[in-house]
């Protein structure tokens, strides 16, 4: 398995270093970088472009959300992960609105954080799951239309299931017997019919139309 290379940026000393331990005993990840604010991360992002970039939002000087922005600017191919306290619904949007690949809170399992850094290197959007439900109350809030659920076919109706309940591609694809690029087609057919963009909009149809995994 390739090794991944990880850049945590957190003003917090104590944190870093115990998570650079946590993934020290992971052999596919390495914290080739370690930045205590905004401004360094873009300069530690740029020299060792890293793979996955593990990113506070509360900061002081830069905030999470524009480095988030500027990392974006800079065409930093970066997966940038939001590793936060917050489970405030507004930083949540703003930082899905801002293209982040994930959202994780701090109080997260160290076995959850390991698993969702490996699905985020998968191309999956990674979310802490109590964050879901926040989220489909935003998406009620905001009054977006959600297709009707006759629309899909029951294969598709089956992997929307799968996407909510936080199985990858590869994963679906073994669940049902048919191969990751069949999975791909369907994905890219549902969310067409559901007028979606995302997986993680997918988990949010999901629970608004009370879909259960």
């Amino acid at each position: 398995m390739p090794i991944a290379k990880i850049l945590l940026v957190d003003d917090h000393p104590a944190l870093r270093q115990g998570l650079a331990q946590l993934m020290s005993l992971e052999e596919s990840l390495d914290v080739v970088a370690q930045a205590s604010s905004g401004e360094e991360a873009i300069s530690l992002a740029v020299q060792y472009e890293p793979d996955i970039i593990l990113l506070d939002l509360n900061m002081r000087g830069l905030s999470g959300i524009d480095t988030l922005i500027s990392l974006k600017n800079a065409q930093v191919k970066s997966k940038v992960i939001i590793f936060t306290v917050s489970d405030n619904e507004s930083d949540v949007v703003q930082a899905i609105k801002f293209n982040t690949d994930g959202y994780l809170l701090k109080d997260s399992e160290p076995e959850e954080l390991i698993e969702k850094i490996h699905l985020a290197l998968q191309g999956e959007f990674v979310i802490s799951s109590p964050l879901t439900q926040i989220l489909a109350q935003s998406l009620r809030s905001g009054g977006k239309k959600v297709s009707q659920l006759e629309e899909l076919t029951q294969r598709e109706l089956q992997i929307v299931k799968l996407i909510a309940s936080g199985k990858s591609n590869k994963e679906i694809a073994n669940k049902l017997g048919i191969t990751d690029s069949t999975v791909k087609v369907h994905v890219k057919n549902l969310l067409k019919k559901l007028t979606l963009k995302s997986r993680v909009e997918v988990v949010l149809w999901a629970v608004e139309n009370k879909i259960s995994p």
